[in-house]
């Protein structure tokens, strides 16, 4: 079986990952600005414990003037942010974005990846086996639609 999803997501990914590069090496120009939400329980990524209690599933972090030590890696990312004139490094494993936006290019991204948690995925798996049948997909695409009469 094809899984589209995880085909689709991971371009969709290398997507952001080629913005974040762009900016390591170029910085950001005019305007620009991300804002990225990403899971922070989540496995590789690594947050400081004071920023845990307030997000302790997610959180969005607004790259655009004071950022520093940004460096783009395979899985991850690290960046260096300040919250209420507080320093702190971020280690972001792509695994855990869950969306990216730059408002002032109207442009953004959200991803839907597998929980890495086994019975979870086992459990979803069962699911959808069940809604085969069914048209109720939401990530299916209906060419059918886009005919003109």
């Amino acid at each position: 079986m094809i899984d589209y999803q995880k085909i689709l997501n991971k371009n969709l990914l290398n997507v952001f990952i080629e913005v974040l590069k762009n900016i390591e090496k170029n910085g950001l120009n005019g305007s620009n600005h991300l804002y990225v939400t990403f899971k922070t329980d989540s496995f590789n990524t690594i947050v400081p414990d004071w920023l845990l209690v307030k997000y302790p599933d997610e959180m969005t972090i607004v790259v655009q003037h004071e950022y520093y030590h940004l460096s783009v890696h395979k899985s991850f990312f690290n960046i260096g942010l300040s919250f209420n004139n507080k320093k702190a490094d971020l280690k972001v494993s792509f695994n855990s974005v869950i969306s990216f936006a730059d408002p002032s290019s109207d442009f953004g991204l959200n991803y839907q990846f597998n929980s890495t948690n086994k019975k979870i995925e086992k459990k979803k798996k069962k699911v959808a086996k069940k809604n085969t049948n069914q048209d109720n997909n939401s990530n299916v695409i209906k060419f059918s639609s886009f005919k003109k009469n």
